[in-house]
């Protein structure tokens, strides 16, 4: 056991001898899967002022964003895996322990290079935390229209922690500075930190194995390395070697993960969980649709500031409708899920995010708030809220219990993989429809081809919806 398990063990609160009511579990998990999804998007808002700060380049803004994502996604199989053999309770205390710690590493960064280190760091931590969190809540809540409930909560308030980003990172760079958008994790953290190691109960699946490092090294690896590549293709073109040395090497390292996964005793990722059509085809589905609405975000915010003139809390104001939007959409998907299969409710919000992504690539350098943020941004949060509430219940319900966590790990790796490969792949296709040009028009062109793309991406993924996904929760 690392050092960190034993310290982790040394310090846990005695059992409480009864389970805590559900809605308090529910809250608190919550609150986890809140802070880890908030930091994706809270700090875009602040990237103007960090490049300002800290001397970031182009290419650095984008990995202020990358170096948490590609750690979150490459060491979240891991951090699922580790709360079945080690306990949820206890990792979910450790990873909001280092997600904590790095958020004050990175407000208090002095150079680019330890801005970057931090926010890998707080990805590594909300690796560990992310998976735990649906895992305890699925755990707490018997499966049926309860769990589909607690779910649709879940999914509701990470949405919302995405969107609210915007507007907290808007109110602190105003008001405060730049850095605030990383320290204000450092109170709330040790608030529910405290909470869940009061009333939490531990719980954990299956024997003591050991858990799988050089898989997750390798998966961590091949993500970061792939997206490096593709981040060269705007400076170096497709064919340069700078740009295919290392795209092959991160699909050889990302299929060596599969071959080295079909042969260790103990795999982070068992290959043949993926031969459930539940799992495999709602993971597939997540990945398609992380993609593209991850950087929905992004771009709004760089629409709204570097185009529109928007401050940094104008820029917030202006998305968090957006908020109220993938949280009606999160609460309404289990109600339309008692009547409609959740095939049938995810290929819905899908197609209204297509809706919106159409709208938003019309998009004028003199385009106004109502018809160039408002709508829709409207149409594709409440999309995005209506389609992850059914596929987290599809991926989920084809769990056997000792591996409960390792597939929440997966829901989110693929939803979080989807994104950071999306984002390092339309950002870099923005950059180069903009050719260097910095002007308001140029720049819009760059962003509307980006939601062009998205588009694609989705429409894709509604048909792969419709032909893969169970036709009920309890097809497997």
């Amino acid at each position: 056991m690392t050092p960190m398990l034993e310290a982790a063990e040394r310090t846990r609160t005695p059992r409480r001898a009864a389970s805590p009511p559900t809605w308090l579990v529910v809250a608190l998990t919550c609150a986890g899967q809140f802070l880890v999804v908030l930091d994706v998007s809270v700090v875009n808002v602040a990237l103007p002022s960090m490049r300002t700060g800290l001397g970031l380049s182009e290419q650095g803004l984008q990995w202020v964003v990358n170096a948490y994502t590609i750690a979150f996604a490459g060491f979240m199989l891991l951090g699922g895996r580790a709360g079945d053999l080690y306990g949820r309770k206890r990792m979910f205390l450790v990873g909001l322990g280092v997600f904590t710690l790095a958020s004050a590493a990175g407000g208090l960064a002095q150079d680019d290079w330890q801005l970057l280190v931090a926010r890998a760091a707080q990805g590594l931590g909300a690796a560990v935390l992310a998976p735990s969190t649906l895992t305890i809540l699925t755990s707490a809540v018997p499966e049926g229209p309860a769990r589909a409930r607690a779910i649709g909560t879940w999914t509701a308030v990470g949405g919302a922690g995405g969107a609210a980003g915007g507007l907290a990172g808007g109110l602190l760079v105003e008001a405060l500075d730049w850095r605030w958008v990383l320290l204000i994790n450092v109170p709330v953290g040790v608030v529910v930190l405290c909470a869940a190691a009061w009333f939490l109960v531990e719980a954990r699946a299956g024997d003591r194995r050991r858990l799988d490092l050089p898989g997750a090294l390798l998966v961590t690896t091949g993500l970061g390395t792939l997206a490096y590549g593709i981040s060269q293709t705007e400076a170096e073109g497709w064919t340069a070697a700078a740009t295919l040395l290392p795209l092959l090497a991160g699909l050889a390292l990302l299929a060596l993960f599969l071959a080295v996964e079909a042969r260790t005793a103990s795999p982070l990722m068992p290959l043949g969980l993926l031969r459930l059509r539940s799992v495999a085809s709602a993971n597939v589905a997540m990945f398609l649709c992380g993609f593209a609405m991850f950087c929905m975000w992004f771009f709004m915010t760089l629409y709204a500031q570097n185009v529109l003139g928007y401050t940094p809390l104008e820029a917030g104001l202006a998305l968090a409708p957006s908020s109220l939007a993938v949280v009606l959409g999160s609460k309404l998907a289990p109600r339309l899920m008692r009547a409609a299969a959740p095939r049938t409710v995810a290929v819905l919000g899908t197609l209204v995010a297509v809706t919106g992504f159409g709208w938003q690539s019309t998009m004028t350098a003199e385009g106004s708030y109502a018809t160039a943020i408002l709508v829709p941004g409207l149409l594709m949060m409440f999309g995005a809220g209506l389609a992850s509430t059914p596929l987290a219940a599809l991926a989920t319900s084809g769990a056997a219990p000792g591996e409960a966590g390792l597939v929440s790990g997966l829901v989110n790796t693929s939803r979080t993989m989807g994104g950071s490969l999306g984002l390092a792949v339309l950002s870099t296709l923005a950059a180069a429809r903009t050719a260097g040009g910095e002007s308001p028009a140029a720049l819009t062109e760059g962003y509307a081809l980006a939601f062009r793309v998205g588009i694609g991406v989705l429409v894709a993924g509604v048909l792969l919806m419709w032909v893969w996904l169970p036709r009920s929760a309890g097809e497997r």
